[in-house]
């Protein structure tokens, strides 16, 4: 078990330390961690630095909620230039259905839903549990035009043929000049 209160963290490039330490006031947490099926810390699991579920009590999860993985993303916003940055890290515990294989070559392609959408694609690595990622994206876009937005990324089979496996979204009000970091729950791709 991790020590959440340990000061040892600034080497790690998948952490941000002010959504781990427990010591931070709560709304801070919540908001820094804008999953699509977060849990408190508080309640059934907890995520240790490595960002993996630790579960404190015992879950029954039926067929939707299954473990699709999660995404790790850093966003930040540069006011003097009118630009926000998104760097796709990695898929930690990623799985897909049989039917892409067993080594599908594997993206993420993000969608910012302005009105005129934006996207964007990764390029595509060999499928496994963990896919390092590590680009970044730069849009110039007005800040009051993306904080009434969300950050749509679906991860998406190449080979043998395209196919979304799983996406998640954040809303981008929170966003700012200070870089944030973010795991992401993958969900079931919707219909």
């Amino acid at each position: 078990v991790s020590d959440l209160r340990s000061s040892a963290l600034p080497g790690s490039l998948d952490v941000s330390r002010s959504m781990f330490d427990l010591r931070s006031p709560p709304h801070r947490f919540m908001k820094r961690y804008d999953s699509v099926s977060s849990v408190p810390s508080s309640s059934s699991s907890r995520k240790d630095s490595q960002g993996s579920n630790r579960s404190l009590d015992t879950i029954t999860l039926s067929g939707d909620e299954r473990d699709f993985g999660r995404l790790n993303v850093k966003l930040c916003y540069a006011p003097s230039v009118e630009q926000i940055w998104i760097t796709v890290l990695h898929c930690k515990d990623l799985s897909w259905p049989s039917s892409c294989g067993e080594n599908p070559r594997i993206c993420v392609k993000g969608i910012l839903t302005l009105p005129k959408q934006v996207h964007f694609k990764s390029s595509a690595k060999e499928g496994c549990s963990d896919i390092e990622f590590m680009e970044t994206f730069v849009f110039a876009i007005k800040l009051q035009s993306l904080q009434a937005v969300r950050l749509v990324f679906k991860i998406q089979t190449q080979t043998p043929r395209k196919k979304t496996i799983g996406e998640c979204s954040l809303a981008l009000r929170e966003l700012s000049s200070q870089e944030s970091s973010h795991w992401l729950d993958l969900s079931p791709p919707s219909k």
